[in-house]
């Protein structure tokens, strides 16, 4: 428990920010906090320190000069599956989703609690530390498979990238074939107990998912909606 609890205070954090007083204060009280927080105030900027370094986790506004949040979010996903959590005074419900769909982990509105943002990448951090399992190769059927080692996707001997929820949500369906999960079970053991109330984000996963690994995503035939319930994992053909 120790390391664990080290090794998720000495991460790695990027903060993406051009507000200049607020990226200070969020950038002072992380790095008081243990952690190793780089600061830049620009899209461009960040995407060059996530091709040139390691980076456990990102920090990123939305309205930024030049390339705004939501397209950095996009060319993020391009390349990395990195933990992204979105800080933004935008807090509408399209918002939120919007960020959700362009593959960010997370969404925090502005203004914010310091100990809220930490808290949330606490429990993202904690999830991306789990253990791997044994077994490196998971065929689901014969045109599906999961890698574990660099979590991805093989479809149609095709490799398909997978973001850190993604693949925490698709690997907890591969731990319970068959049985229906709830919509509060999914939340609580992919993201956490805090967003069991979070229902839009694990729609908008499921879908994201849904995208990835069906041949038609609006008729699915792996990740089947269980009305009422939640979902259910069921391979064609088990």
């Amino acid at each position: 428990m120790r390391d664990k609890i080290r090794a998720t205070m000495t991460a790695t954090v990027l903060l993406i920010d051009d507000d200049k007083d607020l990226g200070q204060m969020l950038h002072d009280a992380l790095s008081q906090s243990g952690y190793k927080t780089l600061l830049v105030s620009d899209g461009l900027s960040g995407l060059e320190v996530l091709q040139d370094r390691p980076v456990d986790l990102v920090l990123l506004d939305l309205m930024l000069p030049g390339i705004d949040g939501w397209e950095i979010c996009r060319r993020i996903r391009e390349f990395s599956d990195v933990p992204i959590i979105i800080l933004s005074g935008l807090g509408r419900e399209q918002e939120v989703i919007r960020g959700l769909e362009l593959g960010a982990d997370d969404y925090v509105t502005k203004p914010f609690k310091v100990g809220e943002v930490k808290a949330r990448m606490r429990a993202h951090l904690r999830r991306r530390q789990g253990p791997l399992a044994a077994e490196a190769i998971v065929h689901i059927d014969d045109r599906v498979a999961v890698d574990r080692a660099t979590h991805s996707l093989i479809v149609d001997r095709q490799t398909v990238r997978l973001s850190a929820t993604e693949y925490r949500l698709l690997n907890y369906f591969l731990e319970n074939p068959g049985r229906v999960l709830t919509q509060q079970n999914l939340l609580s053991q992919v993201w956490g107990w805090e967003y069991m109330d979070q229902t839009d984000y694990l729609k908008v996963y499921v879908h994201r998912l849904r995208r990835k690994i069906e041949q038609e995503a609006d008729e699915p035939r792996y990740i089947l909606t269980e009305r009422g319930f939640g979902y259910r994992f069921q391979p064609p053909g088990s």
